[in-house]
């Protein structure tokens, strides 16, 4: 029997083949960070299996940002739920303390129904009737009975008012246990979200500390900038911030091409909704006096006894500023000159 070497594949069933092939997921949703984190790590390693070159810092950050981007919305949202969480249980503590009160009447008024409960189980108002029953004279038996009507609408109005006080602490306690309930949803669904995001945030850093370690930020960014993602508007002017090394110092200039030190941080906090005067003294004027211990990114930091240079801390012992002219925005030290005062916009 004849034996044929297999024929190769027709041009045609090779597009079919392509064209039928499941279509590769993106990377750009928010459920598969991780494991497209997972996947980046493993072209940054060098590893052998590794087919592109390593990517620049440029790509990376701009990779994370576009990930901080979508986690930024969620935490944002997490802060407006822990508030609203702080203002329901204001809420419900308020309600339990006008609940209490009803509690206290309403075992009062059980308590007295339990007694006369017993006296008629002992056979008290039992004898009390036979006692009036046998009474001689019509007009005597009549105020008798006109007493015993008395004593037992006495008893009904005691039941009445139980049920009242009853129904009244129902009404009052449903809204209570709704509010509770949801906290506790609210509460477990928090957790869980803010356990996620904190696994994500941990992963985005590690990736941007491996690409700096290797000293890919070059002499402009010789660290990650910011050191790490901080949240509303100081998150917003930090990353502008950052966003602007490489582009020249220009005397005046507040951007978006070129800076003085003042200028730039004008700009950076102008992008979170916060006006600053463009010069120096005046931005320490009208910036909260803060302490080196409480430092945080966003920050402004003002140098020299004239206070006639600002830079803006990004974390980890980096500020970003605009030093002079012929001279690119970039980073340095924060203790790189004499330092004035420190000051916090907003």
């Amino acid at each position: 029997m004849a034996h044929h070497a297999p024929r190769p594949p027709s041009y045609r069933s090779t597009q079919v083949a392509r064209l039928t092939a499941a279509p590769r997921p993106r990377w750009s949703r928010f459920t598969t960070v991780i494991a497209a984190l997972a996947g980046a790590a493993v072209v940054l390693t060098g590893g052998a299996t590794a087919v592109h070159a390593e990517p620049s810092v440029a790509e990376i950050e701009r990779q994370i940002d576009q990930d901080w981007n979508r986690l930024e919305p969620i935490i944002e949202q997490h802060n407006a739920t822990r508030q609203d969480l702080a203002a329901k249980r204001r809420q419900a503590d308020a309600l339990a303390k006008r609940i209490e009160p009803l509690q206290l009447q309403v075992d009062l008024a059980m308590n007295q129904i339990t007694g006369l409960a017993a006296e008629a189980y002992k056979g008290e108002n039992l004898s009390a009737v036979n006692a009036l029953l046998g009474s001689r004279s019509p007009a005597e038996l009549v105020d008798q009975l006109e007493l015993l009507d008395r004593f037992a609408q006495r008893q009904q109005r005691d039941v009445r008012a139980v049920k009242e006080l009853r129904d009244k602490l129902a009404a009052e306690k449903a809204p209570l246990d709704e509010m509770v309930a949801q906290l506790t949803r609210t509460e477990a669904q928090l957790a869980a979200k803010k356990k996620q995001i904190n696994a994500e945030i941990d992963r985005l850093q590690k990736l941007r500390l491996k690409v700096y370690g290797n000293g890919g930020g070059g002499p402009l960014r010789p660290a990650p900038c910011p050191a790490g993602y901080p949240g509303g508007p100081a998150g917003t002017a930090v990353k502008f911030a950052c966003a602007q090394i490489g582009k020249p110092y220009v005397w005046g200039a507040d951007g978006p091409n070129s800076y003085d030190c003042s200028g730039l941080m004008l700009a950076a906090w102008a992008k979170a909704g916060v006006s600053l005067p463009h010069n120096a003294r005046q931005q320490r004027q009208v910036t909260a006096r803060v302490s080196r211990a409480d430092l945080r990114a966003g920050d402004l930091v003002f140098y020299y006894a004239d206070l006639h240079h600002v830079g803006m801390y990004v974390g980890g012992g980096w500020v970003v500023h605009a030093s002079q002219a012929g001279v690119p925005i970039k980073m340095k030290r924060v203790d790189d000159g004499p330092i004035n005062s420190y000051g916090r916009p907003g």
